[in-house]
């Protein structure tokens, strides 16, 4: 099915459908007292050049045709996962403190036969829902609800799964003024302390602090056409050159090593989730199941080690990171 929003790097690809839904009519839609033509086989040799096509084109994406597949509005977002992979999700609300913040969800819920607590970015569907959850991006009450949750979820021995879906949090002034930058910082400190399982999963966008505000844990993985970075490409590129643009934006995501094979080269994550060909949005079911299986494992093996001994293996996971020695020179 041929999908309505198209990137720019899958155009050859819309000619070629547009090809196959000519012929598909002209063979079922036939005029008054035409002869139907028998066409089976071209249809599908230009299936399978479509085919062929789209895993070439996915096999090569550059660093920001990556990060325009993670954006692609067609992607699914947390709450589709939830509908796909999560049993008897019951979500909870606010963080008792000032509100409710409707881009960050939690809830309980299971994962295969796994009782745990989910927790995620939701950036919206249609327009009305984008802005009330501000596009992904969230408040300090979204980061207290997550830790207030998480708190929960150690209290009663269950296993804590996030879902890192987020440009950045919020930068605005009520946001700031409730101590947006205090609250990602709280929960940085908290999360390394908790003593149950925590694994993250970055589905979309992973950016700055807003996507490491909810993703200290014991096992980090992303989707094979995720990013995750300390900043966007456009605002790497608006402080390097001064400004924007397609050029300095591509330069950007190429400096900044934000996918997820670098991330795994890097160790920033420990698994690379593989996804349908020509991404998450073209087969949500096989993606949903292939997080689910991860989720499963790494959570059966966290929960043979004791509690007390997560927070220290999870504080040396993140004392590892940027490790690097160093060697005298060798004379020529």
């Amino acid at each position: 099915m041929a999908i309505p929003y198209t990137l720019e790097f899958e155009k050859p690809l819309t000619e070629i459908q547009t090809q196959i839904e000519a012929l598909e009519l002209a063979q079922n839609s036939p005029a008054p007292g035409a002869t139907v033509p028998n066409i089976s086989k071209e249809i599908g040799e230009l299936r399978k050049s479509q085919s062929q096509m789209l895993r070439k084109i996915y096999s090569g994406l550059s660093p920001w045709d990556t990060i325009r597949v993670a954006r692609h509005p067609e992607r699914p977002q947390f709450r589709d996962y939830i509908s796909l992979m999560v049993k008897d999700f019951a979500e909870l609300h606010g963080d008792r403190r000032f509100g409710d913040d409707p881009a960050m969800v939690t809830g309980l819920g299971r994962i295969g036969s796994i009782k745990c607590m989910l927790i995620g970015h939701h950036k919206g569907r249609d327009t009305n829902e984008k802005l009330s959850c501000h596009f992904g991006c969230a408040h300090p009450e979204g980061y207290r609800k997550a830790l207030l949750k998480m708190r929960m979820a150690e209290k009663f021995g269950l296993p804590i799964v996030t879902f890192v879906d987020t440009p950045g949090a919020y930068p605005g002034l009520g946001a700031e003024e409730r101590g947006q930058a205090e609250a990602i910082a709280f929960n940085l400190r908290e999360m390394a302390k908790l003593k149950t399982p925590i694994v993250t999963v970055v589905i979309g966008e992973g950016g700055s602090g807003g996507a490491l505000g909810i993703a200290v844990s014991d096992r980090v993985a992303m989707l094979e056409h995720a990013y995750y970075s300390v900043i966007s490409p456009e605002g790497c590129a608006a402080i390097l050159w001064k400004v924007a643009n397609p050029q300095t934006n591509s330069a950007a995501a190429e400096a900044l090593c934000l996918t997820a094979k670098d991330n795994k080269r890097l160790g920033v994550i420990d698994h690379v989730i593989k996804e349908p060909v020509g991404g998450a949005h073209r087969d949500r079911a096989k993606t949903a199941e292939a997080i689910e299986k991860w989720i499963v494992d790494q959570l059966q093996e966290l929960k043979r080690l004791k509690p007390a001994s997560l927070p220290n293996k999870r504080y040396e996971r993140f004392r590892h990171m940027g490790k690097y020695g160093e060697t005298a020179p060798v004379d020529a």
